[in-house]
């Protein structure tokens, strides 16, 4: 199927630039893309679970942390 899509200039050129650099077309770069974008949505919505982090609080509903704090639970 043909479609149209508008795409800004800056983002066109770095689609152009990404396309010569892998030897392919910007026609396949985009479909590489969307099928992508298409399978890792629905991969995460069916096969995976989102597991928050448990936080101990000294004052359970009111925790005060930095975004280095954060950072490093999420990262541990």
């Amino acid at each position: 199927m043909r479609t149209t899509v508008d795409i800004p200039d800056a983002l066109y050129r770095e689609l152009k630039v990404r396309a010569a650099n892998e030897g392919c077309s910007v026609r396949e770069v985009v479909l590489r893309s969307v099928r992508s974008e298409l399978d890792s949505r629905h991969y995460a919505k069916k096969n995976t679970k989102i597991k928050l982090p448990l936080v101990p609080s000294k004052r359970p509903g009111w925790l005060k942390l930095t975004n280095a704090e954060i950072d490093e639970i999420l990262s541990s």
